[in-house]
């Protein structure tokens, strides 16, 4: 029969003694009998799960859903522990959980997407600014001397710095430092330009508008960069306004051909 779980305690408090329910468990074919031992010994390392949880408050997550992926990782730890080991449980489910919990924030944390690389570097450098800032009073420490503590490269100090403020990012709302009338970070933007769409129909254009004649080209330069009217073009070349209405109209129609039989697009 299986020793009840918590009747034999660990040094900590929430590790009890459930070595023998997990050779039980091993031994157990599948069925209600091993499904019911196995919740039994999964809530009595809850506090355990719960415990290495709280290790990561205050870090942006919820005390609760920190709880849950401790839980999580304690069933994992569970479904694979191997009594034949012979290692103590507590040993091989601290990692296990530890490691589901930081997994955690590594995916579904971070605002913006940074490589694992980066995200260990920024973890060496807050952990190297909170020990030094144990001895250096009054100041931050400098890139070289996190570099020197944490035995890295000043490069990879000053990219763990940069990750330091990628964990979350800052609302387009949100006013900026010292900015008065509440004038926020998207007030900073700029805006797309419309011209820029226009660019490549210029490109395309300019070659078939160098190719007309000369009085066709002086037409259209008054019209559409002179900003000069029909009629004032007709005084100026001593022909009809409705002469100049039909040159510019045939004069577009044949660039507009061109250009879309060599760009391959259809009216």
């Amino acid at each position: 029969m299986a020793t009840r779980a918590g009747a034999q305690r660990h040094p900590h408090d929430d590790a009890p003694d459930t070595a023998q329910d997990f050779r039980t468990l091993a031994a157990l074919p599948a069925g209600p009998q091993r499904d019911t031992l196995r919740a039994r010994i999964i809530e009595a390392w809850l506090p355990m799960a719960d415990r290495l949880a709280g290790r990561f408050r205050n870090r942006g997550e919820s005390g609760d859903d920190l709880r849950q992926v401790a839980a999580l990782g304690l069933v994992k730890a569970v479904d694979r522990y191997d009594p034949e080991l012979g290692n103590a449980f507590e040993s091989y489910a601290v990692p296990t959980i530890t490691g589901e919990i930081k997994r955690h924030f590594r995916d579904h944390m971070w605002t913006l997407h940074v490589p694992r690389r980066v995200q260990d570097l920024r973890n060496r450098v807050r952990r190297a600014r909170q020990e030094l800032s144990q001895t250096i009073q009054g100041r931050e420490p400098t890139v070289a001397e996190i570099a020197g503590h944490a035995r890295m490269s000043e490069d990879d100090v000053r990219a763990g710095l940069e990750a330091l403020e990628s964990f979350s990012a800052l609302s387009l709302d949100a006013e900026l430092p010292g900015a008065e009338d509440g004038y926020s970070l998207s007030d900073a933007l700029g805006a797309a330009d419309p011209e820029l769409d226009t660019v490549v129909d210029r490109a395309a254009v300019a070659p078939r508008l160098a190719a007309l004649p000369e009085r066709e080209r002086a037409i259209l330069y008054m019209r559409f960069f002179a900003d000069m009217t029909q009629s004032r073009i007709a005084e100026e070349l001593g022909i009809s306004q409705m002469h100049v209405s039909r040159l510019i109209s045939r004069c577009c129609g044949r660039v507009r051909e061109q250009v879309m039989r060599d760009t391959g697009t259809r009216p």
